[in-house]
């Protein structure tokens, strides 16, 4: 493993690992290489690919604007939720990273939980809730409904049925970060009726270069502005099927 290139590529974004992160960052690489021999948790094996595609990736949310106060924000205990982890992204290296997050774990696969429960056993990683379950579900319920400092996701997905999984997570004033591959112009011209509806307002959208690559990534930094209606998610398939 390249400890040189993970720390330099880590510099790249504002962020000074410690040996423990480093130690953390490795292990964690270490326990997907060998799941994946008998799960399908990743396609991206190649130790610098993973630091690049996965780890910076995870943690690039430090470069939306200081105004927003993203990066002070996750270092002081705020409640975050990863919908549709997967294998831990980007959930596992922002708790590695901002030890101090109170972290929620979401995701249908409970095989992929059962790993990252073994991940946090492993690398000692506290504060860390671990759910198995639907958005459209868990979005619902009283204990997690509303709830939320931060919700983020990776997954792929049209962005208006990404709002609707994610921003009845999130408080009044809180935020839904959305992690996309490409500039989102198109995206956001089609979401301006389901961020009225979902009572969210597109605060910011940061668009760079993946340290050490020509990966370009795109953030959303969107405001929950009020109460998301209670009918919002609608019945599990319906959001990917009709958009809002």
């Amino acid at each position: 493993m390249n400890d040189k290139f993970l720390r330099e590529s880590f510099d790249q974004i504002g962020i000074d690992l410690t040996d423990e992160q480093v130690s953390q960052l490795d292990r964690f690489y270490e326990m997907i290489i060998e799941k994946n021999k008998v799960m399908n948790l990743t396609k991206i094996t190649d130790y610098d690919d993973t630091v690049t595609k996965h780890f910076v990736d995870s943690v690039s949310v430090v470069l939306l604007d200081d105004d927003i106060y993203i990066k002070n924000r996750f270092s002081e205990g705020d409640s975050v939720i990863d919908v549709g982890t997967g294998a831990g992204f980007p959930g596992i290296p922002l708790k590695i990273v901002f030890p101090e997050i109170k972290l929620t774990l979401l995701d249908s696969v409970n095989k992929k939980l059962n790993f990252l429960r073994d991940v946090c056993k492993e690398l000692n990683l506290d504060d860390v809730t671990i759910i198995h379950g639907r958005a459209e579900d868990i979005a619902h319920q009283k204990d997690t409904r509303e709830t939320f400092d931060f919700c983020l996701s990776r997954a792929v997905g049209n962005l208006a049925t990404l709002s609707e999984y994610c921003l009845p997570f999130v408080r009044k004033n809180g935020f839904f970060i959305s992690y996309k591959s490409e500039r989102a112009e198109e995206e956001l011209s089609l979401c301006k009726h389901a961020f009225s509806e979902l009572r969210g307002k597109l605060i910011q959208e940061a668009t760079f270069d993946l340290p050490y690559s020509d990966i370009s990534r795109t953030l959303l930094l969107i405001m929950k502005t009020g109460n998301t209606p209670k009918i919002y998610p609608r019945k599990a398939g319906t959001p990917s099927k009709s958009p809002l």
